[in-house]
């Protein structure tokens, strides 16, 4: 299938027609300003409105827009804001609801395009409203479309898990921050502080000072309060190596309890956002369970429920994109460069999109190349015959799942080996 951006291009500035009434806002939190034009950028609001993020505001900006058709006989809407952080989402949900059209308008593009009328670097509410209806009147947008009531869901949970890893991951950088002064030899021992044993010791042995005079046995001892196989293989080994360090330890011994009541109160909440995140990810399984598309996108080996979750979350419904192209672009990942004359820069990615969706595809890719068979093989192939550099390979088969995906999506199947045969054509 080929897919041309400036097919899609075109066909969003043929969408607007001279029945058109294309109306700019400038999103804030409480008060949003509007502005209006026809088909061909003329001003045809006499004065900009400012109307409130409350209902009553939506209703006066109904009443406004509805006044300006009638005025100037114009049969169409078309409405388009920028997706300022989050004060744009009742608005835009609440037009829809209406039945009107909403363009989404990626804020770059504005602060553009904002000297195309006065060529002046000036920066107003109502002037930047005109340059986002300026610029949806040429089809710089992308139509907005509220997501089925399931990937809302979905998306709810894997924002919400991002913002508990992002604690968690603050946390344990803590916790190692601790160890580092407190009891810096502690990671000869432990390598993962995360591991059952170590977690045993923080709450019992978190300073060296607890482990004088105790034996391999006592430590042990202590391990099994908090785990059942305290012992094992390596136990009697682990606690011997924790009394060795502990003894010749040059942590910091100064302010001794304090810092105790810090770790234990650090040790606390890591734990209890590990919770929480057990939770939201049952919560997920259970979401996924009931969307065919996750099935199959899980068939594809090495991509587990929580990229699939992310992918879904941050792209909506995969069936509204004709070629892995778009959802490149969607995540950002789509090529750019800079040349001019003799003058060629260097191709980069765009980063021009959901940086989370982004970060997941580039680690669902890495997971594949080390899990799954096929993408192990097109990396090897990218990297020892093509010559490729390791990272250059990597984003070329962010490129590859893409299209995979957006495939087995639209053709309705699951990934099958039979129909994967390894192919030189990465």
């Amino acid at each position: 299938m080929k897919f041309k951006q400036s097919d899609g291009q075109n066909q969003r500035i043929e969408r607007i027609t001279t029945s058109h009434l294309v109306v700019g806002i400038d999103i804030a939190k409480e008060f949003h300003v509007a502005q209006a034009t026809n088909f061909r950028g003329i001003v045809l609001s006499t004065r900009h409105l400012k109307l409130s993020n409350t209902r009553e505001g939506f209703e006066l900006f109904g009443r406004w827009f509805n006044d300006l058709q009638r005025k100037h006989q114009l049969n169409n809407i078309i409405i388009g804001m920028e997706p300022t952080g989050h004060y744009w989402f009742n608005l835009a949900n609440w037009l829809v609801e209406q039945g009107i059209s909403v363009a989404v308008v990626n804020p770059v593009t504005t602060k553009r395009n904002k000297e195309n009328r006065d060529n002046s670097p000036s920066k107003s509410d109502p002037k930047d409203a005109l340059v986002i209806a300026d610029v949806v009147s040429r089809g710089y947008y992308s139509e907005y479309t509220k997501q089925a009531h399931i990937f809302q869901r979905l998306r709810t949970l894997m924002s919400d898990r991002e913002f508990w890893v992002t604690n968690s991951v603050r946390l344990q950088n803590r916790i190692i921050r601790w160890l580092d002064i407190r009891f810096p030899e502690y990671t000869s021992v432990f390598s993962d502080w995360t591991c059952k044993r170590s977690m045993a010791s923080l709450c019992e042995f978190p300073v060296p000072s607890d482990l004088q005079g105790k034996t391999a046995e006592d430590v042990i001892q202590s391990w099994r309060k908090h785990m059942q196989r305290a012992g094992g293989s390596t136990g009697l080994t682990k606690a011997a190596l924790l009394i060795s360090y502990a003894s010749r330890s040059v942590g910091e011994t100064a302010a001794i309890d304090e810092a105790k009541q810090d770790l234990r109160r650090l040790h606390e909440e890591y734990c209890r956002i590990g919770k929480i995140l057990e939770e939201i990810e049952q919560e997920i399984l259970a979401l996924l369970g009931k969307m065919p598309v996750a099935q199959q996108l899980r068939s594809i080996k090495g991509l587990g429920p929580i990229f699939v979750a992310a992918i879904l979350s941050g792209a909506g419904d995969l069936k509204q994109y004709a070629h892995g192209r778009q959802l490149l672009r969607r995540a950002g990942l789509n090529l750019a460069e800079s040349m001019s004359g003799k003058r060629k820069g260097q191709i980069v990615l765009s980063k021009r999109g959901d940086a989370t969706l982004r970060k997941y595809m580039y680690l669902a890719t890495l997971r594949l190349i080390g899990s799954n068979p096929f993408f192990r093989k097109w990396h090897e192939h990218n990297v020892q015959v093509k010559h490729m550099k390791g990272y250059r390979s990597v984003y070329k088969l962010i490129g590859k799942l893409a299209r995979m995906i957006i495939g087995l999506v639209q053709r309705g199947e699951s990934f099958s080996p039979e129909k994967q045969p390894f192919s030189m054509k990465v």
